[in-house]
């Protein structure tokens, strides 16, 4: 779930972030509603990458211990955002092909190659 309170730190580095800015103007229900958006699909790719990149060892036969530096968490959170980001607008390409080919309207794959645009 989305943790509204990072966005009130007080940093010079995130006071100077254009998008920070931006989502502190949003109130925190358009925040949760874009944040439960994704679908559990996306959710369980996000969740199974950042296992994979922290380690997967079982709970209940280790206890497993992760420390990081914030540099590199903060890294782990952008890439986790950013293969949601991917995984969304795949989702949605995903969701239009198969609208359009189900509809009998679209007859040529979107992997095909449309050729050299003429002007």
């Amino acid at each position: 779930m989305f943790n509204p309170e990072f966005l009130t730190a007080d940093n010079e580095a995130i006071s100077e972030n254009s998008l920070i800015q931006y989502l502190q103007e949003q109130s925190p229900d358009v925040l949760q509603r874009v944040a439960r958006s994704a679908t559990g699909d996306i959710q369980d790719i996000i969740r199974h990458n950042v296992q994979g990149l922290l380690g997967m060892l079982p709970g209940e036969q280790f206890e497993v211990k992760i420390q990081a530096s914030r540099d590199n968490l903060a890294g782990l959170l952008a890439s986790a955002m950013m293969t949601g980001y991917f995984l969304r607008q795949m989702e949605q390409r995903m969701e239009l092909e198969t609208a359009l080919i189900g509809s009998g309207g679209f007859e040529a794959s979107l992997d095909d190659d449309p050729g050299e645009l003429e002007l």
